[in-house]
């Protein structure tokens, strides 16, 4: 008998039902002003602001106008997470993008962003996989907001809240796992008192990275020293520095055949070069926070950040394939690509409670600096033989190119020189000054106003190394927010929100000022929404959200230069989530996404659907306690049929992968888990690049994890 099979047949009958492994929360109706300073913790309806948070204000989660998720430390170990990609896949409105093999790139509402990425409030817009070792929470909140976010957020944002030292306790905990691929890590997280107003934490990994695809290898380290000390009663200081250190193989997909599929007979072919499709990463982050009561009622906060990162990738991947003309063969392209970048950001901002006027309000005001330089180069491949960028290869496991050297289709040796064909070497320097300003009014019990808006001023210059050539632009946007929020009951709310975001014409990597001499103005992103939500039991709640987010774009008219065409496009959604201890001993999660969109073009609308779009999407996940000592999880996500690209001629097919867990504590302090992926060893291709860039998901696998508490 098929073992596989009789484990889901004992996880079903256990769990009752698919559903996933998370913490229960806990219901506290603490006031915003009673709680501890340092605190960022989630508390049943509250995600507290007091310390760090994409939120900024202590506001209640009932009371914000947005669609939200939430995944805590707890909820990252126990369901064997290890990536961001892993996160997003039980989330409702966000998908993965491939991102090249080197990078996260998240579809947020079906816009997909590289840079949308925050730590602890503050931008994080480098190219890298980021970590989740050291994570006291993870927080998505979807659709354009630049009154909290500023430039970028296009369709949401993920931020990631660190751990901080605790004064006053003493804990280490280490973690150990090993996966059936080969992969395996360790992590540890201690906390030290220094007195009895300070604390030091140190957070660490190492992880040596294995999969389902030849070549695939790697390794990562990371290491996160935090320092906490209240200088009175009111002020609160804290410093963490963190240095990651991360290289492995570059894998991007198979290619699609006629029929627009990935080709499955391939899917077990690595189209790229052993010992060049290659990714590393060496980034120091310093963040400084200090914290200030200057009433009950007043709070500020003041954060500097400082990140140095240096970045690079090179690859081979497949640009070409004809299934009907050349079956056998397919064309790889290939470039190197640097990216050395410094980001400084410096921010204030201003928490006031107060009545006025007979009404109550929570004042939130701040202000931003941002000062980026970032040097960037990429040199395209240049073959021997060809005497260009592309090359020819017969398809075989492996292909036959090692090191940058090959025997191509037409039999002969060819040779790679990433030293000759100089594509694009930038430099860029950016500053980013921003103000403020979002009032949150109780006008009844039931009814809360919220409005706001946030002035951002964009300069860019970039010297452009290969024309020798500098350009400069500099944006100044407004972008408003506005808000109601009905409450028919304490725990139920129903609101309504407008919001706004821009993303200048330098794109998200900042690479070059698109358009003659600079001259077009940013994209614009309008977000409008109607939400509920609905706290149904202690731990469990129920959110629901439509949403439309239009996206203008002005063009160089075809007919004249000095004029501007404004191409606008809409997508529309519905997201539902719920989630919390259904029972005692059982939780659940459960989030499901409808979206709709077409594309318009100067001519109107194409009748194309956009990239990355799938029109359904669907995830459930079940934790159950069985006795004292054994639970068990078991989940599953679907999505939908999606186009690759925007001509729509190549699809990455609709599938559905089961998932499943173990526990069993033997002790107070010892536990051991077994995560299982693609319970029914599923064939399934997640995400894409581009037209023959489609990733192959990982069959059936198995994670080891034991967890030791001191």
């Amino acid at each position: 008998m098929n073992p596989k099979a009789v484990l889901v047949g004992t996880l079903l009958s256990a769990g009752g039902c698919c559903a996933a492994v998370a913490q229960s929360q806990v219901v506290d109706g603490t006031s915003p002003e009673a709680l501890p300073l340092e605190e960022t913790v989630v508390r049943g309806e509250y995600l507290h602001s007091s310390k760090v948070n994409a939120l900024r204000s202590p506001t209640p989660i009932l009371d914000v106008p947005q669609s939200l998720s939430i995944v805590t430390s707890e909820m990252i170990t126990q369901r064997g997470f290890t990536s961001v990609a892993d996160v997003v896949d039980y989330m409702p409105g966000v998908t993965m993008s491939q991102g090249e093999g080197h990078r996260d790139a998240v579809v947020f509402r079906g816009v997909r962003s590289t840079a949308d990425f925050f730590i602890d409030g503050v931008r994080d817009d480098v190219q890298y996989y980021r970590p989740l070792y050291n994570l006291e929470q993870l927080e998505v909140l979807r659709g354009p907001n630049a009154l909290l976010f500023g430039r970028g957020g296009t369709g949401g944002i993920l931020n990631r809240v660190t751990k901080k030292a605790e004064p006053g306790q003493q804990f280490t905990q280490l973690l150990g796992y090993a996966d059936t691929f080969g992969a395996g890590g360790v992590q540890f997280d201690s906390n030290w008192s220094v007195g009895n107003d300070s604390g030091f934490r140190l957070n660490g990994m190492l992880e040596g990275l294995k999969n389902h695809r030849d070549f695939f290898d790697g390794e990562r380290l990371g290491i996160n020293p935090t320092f906490k000390t209240r200088l009175s009663d009111d002020t609160v200081v804290d410093v963490s520095y963190e240095y990651v250190d991360h290289e492995q193989f570059i894998d991007r997909g198979i290619p699609t055949g006629s029929d627009g599929r990935p080709v499955g007979a391939f899917e077990k072919i690595t189209f790229g070069d052993a010992e060049v499709n290659a990714t590393t990463l060496q980034a120091h982050i310093l963040l400084a926070s200090l914290d200030h009561n200057f009433s009950d009622a007043t709070k500020g906060k003041v954060t500097l950040f400082y990140g140095d990162y240096d970045k690079s990738y090179e690859n081979f991947y497949t640009s070409a394939y004809d299934q009907a003309a050349s079956p056998g063969e397919v064309t790889l392209d290939g470039y190197i690509d640097t990216t050395q970048r410094q980001n400084t950001v410096l921010s204030g901002s201003l928490v006031h409670e107060s009545v006025f006027l007979g009404t109550q309000h929570r004042f939130l005001g701040g202000v931003e600096m941002v000062n980026t330089r970032s040097d960037q180069d990429r040199w395209n491949a240049f073959w021997s033989d060809s005497a260009d960028d592309t090359e020819t290869f017969f398809i075989n496991r492996p292909i036959d190119v090692l090191g940058g050297v090959g025997v191509n289709a037409r039999g002969q040796q060819t040779v790679n020189d990433f030293g000759v064909d100089l594509n694009d070497d930038t430099a860029v320097a950016i500053d980013v000054y921003s103000a403020f300003i979002q009032d949150e009014i109780t006008l009844t019990e039931r009814l809360d106003v919220i409005v706001g808006a946030r002035f951002d001023r964009f300069e860019i210059d970039v010297f452009d190394a290969v024309s020798n050539d500098t350009s400069s632009r500099s944006d100044q946007e407004v972008s408003p927010r506005l808000g109601v929020v009905y409450k028919p009951a304490v725990n139920m709310s129903l609101y309504a929100s407008y919001s706004e975001s821009f993303l200048p014409r330098s794109g998200e990597q900042f690479a070059n000022i698109n358009g003659s001499k600079g001259q077009l103005d940013p994209n614009t992103f309008d977000n409008m929404e109607l939400g509920f939500k609905w706290d149904l039991a202690s731990g469990l709640s129920l959110t629901a959200a439509a949403f439309r987010i239009q996206q203008t774009s002005p063009q160089v008219a075809d007919d004249d230069p000095a004029t501007l065409d404004v191409i606008e496009t809409e997508t529309d959604g519905v997201e539902l989530q719920l989630q919390g201890q259904f029972t005692g001993s059982w939780y659940l999660s459960a989030a499901y996404t409808y979206l709709d969109g077409e594309q318009v073009d100067r001519s109107g609308p194409t009748g194309k659907r956009p990239r990355e779009l799938p029109e359904n999407m669907f995830s459930l996940w079940n934790y159950v306690q069985l006795s004292q000592k054994f639970s068990a999880g078991l989940g599953l996500t679907y999505q939908d049929e999606s186009f690759i690209n925007n001509s729509n001629s190549a699809v990455l097919p609709s599938y559905t992968r089961v998932d499943a867990a173990l526990y069993y504590q033997f002790s107070s302090s010892l536990r051991m888990q077994v995560n299982f992926e693609n319970l029914t060893d599923t064939a399934y291709y997640p995400s894409s690049h581009s037209t023959h860039q489609a990733t192959v998901g990982a069959p059936f696998n198995a994670r080891f994890a034991i967890t030791k508490d001191f």
